[in-house]
């Protein structure tokens, strides 16, 4: 993976932490930095198409607590009983 060098300014505080993390985990400062980046970026990210694309029937309203208990119990029972049909 190509990589491009940049310059930040960090807390000294910070930078005392990544100091005795890479030390503790065997790896680079830099190693750090980069995971911090990498999740940084990812976290603000913004997606070309949402996550759920498909959209499911329902009764339009959130369902009641039993209902959903009786729709767990459905699906277990499908799934224990292989001569229950769907």
């Amino acid at each position: 993976m190509s990589m491009k060098r940049t310059n930040v300014y960090a807390d000294p505080e910070d930078l005392a932490i990544i100091k005795e993390a890479a030390k503790r985990r065997g790896i680079s400062e830099a190693e750090i930095i980069r995971q911090g980046i990498h999740l940084a970026a990812m976290a603000n990210r913004v997606w070309d198409e949402p996550l759920f694309s498909r959209t499911f029937e329902g009764p339009g309203r959130t369902p009641s607590k039993a209902e959903v208990q009786d729709a767990v119990v459905d699906a277990v029972r499908r799934e224990t009983d292989p001569g229950t049909a769907a």
